[in-house]
C-alpha cells in the first residue's frame, strides 16, 4: 500500500483562482448570491454545503485512493469519513426520537474506518448509507422549525443537533482536504 508520505503535486481544478478547489463560476455549493433567510435556514444551508463539500473531495478517486488511509496508526479515510458520517446521522436521528435506538451500521467501535476498503461494493454501500441517513434525519427534523424545541429521550434542543451537525461535517472537511492533497495534491478552498 502505498503511503500517505509521498509528496504528490500540488495541483487544483481551478484555472481563474489556482489555489481553489473550483472556480466560483463553477462551484455547486450557494457561497454566492442571497443569503439564507433566518437561523434554520442559515444552519440547513450551512450543512448542505459542507455535505457537498465532502462529496466534491472524493469524487474522481480510485477505490484505493478513497480507501487510502493517513498516517499509522490513524484508520482515518475518505471512504471512513463517508460511512462515519453516515453512522453520525444515525447516532443523530437516534437522539431525537422516542423509540427504541436503531443498531449502529457498523457493529463495532471504529467500524465505520476500519470496514473501509477498497471494493467497490464498500463504496457503493458507504454512499447509499449516508445518502440514507441523512434523508431520514433531515426527515425527522423538517417538522420542528423552532429552533429551541426539544426532542427524544435527552431533550436536545433543535439548535444543539443542527450546529452539532454543521460542525461534525466541518471538522472532516478539514480533514478531507489533507487527505485528499495527500492523495493527488489536490488542494481544497
Amino acid at each position: 500500500m502505498r503511503r500517505m508520505t509521498d509528496q504528490p503535486a500540488r495541483w487544483s481544478q481551478a484555472s481563474v483562482y489556482p489555489d481553489m478547489w473550483a472556480d466560483p463560476d463553477d462551484d455547486p455549493r450557494s457561497s454566492e448570491g442571497v443569503s439564507a433567510e433566518g437561523e434554520l435556514e442559515t444552519l440547513r444551508t450551512f450543512l448542505a454545503d459542507y455535505r457537498l463539500t465532502l462529496r466534491m473531495k472524493c469524487e474522481g478517486l480510485e477505490p484505493e485512493q478513497l480507501a487510502r488511509r493517513s498516517v499509522p496508526p490513524s484508520t482515518m479515510s475518505l471512504l471512513g469519513l463517508l460511512r462515519h458520517l453516515a453512522e453520525a446521522e444515525r447516532d443523530w436521528l437516534n437522539w431525537i426520537t422516542d423509540g427504541e435506538p436503531l443498531p449502529k451500521l457498523y457493529g463495532e467501535p471504529d467500524g465505520d474506518f476500519n470496514g473501509a476498503v477498497a471494493e467497490q461494493a464498500v463504496i457503493d454501500a458507504a454512499y447509499a448509507a449516508l445518502e440514507r441517513e441523512q434523508a431520514a434525519t433531515d426527515a425527522a427534523l423538517a417538522g420542528h422549525a423552532d429552533l429551541g424545541e426539544r426532542l427524544g429521550k435527552d431533550g436536545i434542543a433543535v439548535r444543539e443537533l443542527m450546529v452539532h451537525r454543521v460542525e461534525e461535517y466541518a471538522r472532516h472537511c478539514g480533514h478531507a482536504d489533507l487527505l485528499r492533497e495527500c492523495i493527488d495534491g489536490r488542494v481544497g478552498q
